[in-house]
């Protein structure tokens, strides 16, 4: 099979001069684990935290691997894998999981694009050891300036033997052999209450603020009581742990409630959220922003949006949200957005949504409400 990292692409995520669909870190893991790869059958390899193909296509071409598992928490990362393979005829090579024994049972090879956050490092070494074959190699790799020796730590709970291979293009790759299994229940999700929210919060590893509430959710909280008493239908557009959509169902028990967003970590920790304060009637949606939902159907949306995409901050992603809330609100509806002041997002509001008036401003954050107008009619 032939196939070159040059011919990824990232779509439907954001794209841009600045944003690549690979690195340095691919190309070493899979450099490191050329003889492991070779060794492997059918149905022996996972790929975890493949952003856009790179781990998946390149071990497959390069070993004629099939039957390769993998877990993406980013639904666009999944979506730009699936639309790789197509375009590099390695459709039907690999199949898509969740982070659990389905995806790792019999696992001996693991290629793992290392992720910043510690706990969620815990929670995918934990789930390795836990169910991957005993003898199973992990080669986890990322750019040495994400990298800590915290990341070896983590690894050495879960592994018999860790080291760290030379680095190559500011890239490393970290080695773990023989799963040590764990003899205690799954480290995640964690459960944390807030009596001030009368909400309890669960998190798995990774997701937003963990099982804290983060500040410029808690400004936006403060101003739900705006939120029209007619409305009969809400979205939590990027919902994370689900917070402003367990408050919106707690506060009105006859909305309506849908929470969505397109981490995996993040969908699954909102689930546990609302399942602990008994709103199970909310509908939590993985998604690529709103991209299942209807037109002109939801009331309001509430969103605290992302200020970064991957490593590089960019709009991108905030205004990707910006467009599906206005295709999704009916008319008259409304977009309750929290972001930090210094990035300005009003213009951008009235220009995509509607009219845009700010409900209050501090040192850090801005909560704006943007109405969707009527459409015209040739009387107007």
């Amino acid at each position: 099979m032939t196939f070159s990292f040059e011919t990824l692409r990232r779509r439907p995520d954001v794209e841009s001069p600045n944003l690549f669909a690979f690195d340095a870190s691919d190309r070493l893991i899979l450099d490191e684990a050329r003889e492991a790869l070779g060794e492997a059958g059918s149905g022996e390899v996972v790929v975890l935290g493949d952003r856009y193909g790179a781990l998946t296509l390149g071990a497959a071409a390069e070993h004629e691997l099939t039957g390769i598992r993998v877990f993406q928490d980013a639904l666009t990362g999944e979506q730009a894998l699936a639309s790789n393979a197509d375009a590099a005829g390695l459709a039907g090579v690999f199949s898509s999981h969740a982070l659990d024994a389905g995806l790792l049972t019999g696992a001996r090879v693991v290629l793992l694009q290392l992720p910043r956050s510690l706990a969620e490092l815990e929670e995918i070494a934990d789930a390795i050891a836990r169910y991957a074959h005993e003898d199973v190699a992990v080669f986890a790799g990322g750019r040495i300036k994400h990298l800590t020796l915290a990341m070896n730590d983590v690894l050495a709970r879960f592994f018999g033997e860790v080291h760290a291979t030379r680095a190559r293009q500011k890239s490393r790759v970290l080695i773990a052999r023989g799963a040590l299994r764990p003899t205690c229940a799954p480290p995640y999700p964690r459960f944390e209450e807030h009596p001030e929210l009368g909400l309890t919060v669960a998190g798995h590893g990774g997701v937003f603020a963990a099982t804290g509430l983060d500040i410029g959710t808690r400004y936006l909280l403060g101003f739900l009581d705006r939120v029209s008493p007619d409305a009969g239908v809400a979205i939590d557009l990027g919902c994370g742990t689900g917070i402003l959509a367990a408050a919106l169902a707690q506060r009105r028990p006859n909305l309506a409630v849908i929470a969505a967003d397109q981490s995996a970590i993040a969908v699954a920790s909102a689930r546990a959220t609302l399942l602990a304060n008994g709103l199970e009637r909310v509908t939590v949606v993985r998604d690529n922003g709103l991209s299942q939902q209807p037109d002109a159907h939801a009331d309001v949306i509430v969103c605290n949006p992302p200020f970064h995409v991957g490593s590089s901050v960019h709009t991108g992603a905030a205004l990707a949200l910006f467009r599906d809330a206005a295709r999704v609100l009916a008319p008259g509806g409304s977009l309750f957005t929290v972001f930090n002041s210094h990035l300005a997002y009003q213009p951008d509001l009235r220009r995509i949504v509607g009219p845009t008036t700010v409900l209050g401003q501090n040192t850090k954050f801005t909560v704006t409400v943007s109405t969707k107008p009527a459409p015209r009619t040739r009387d107007n």
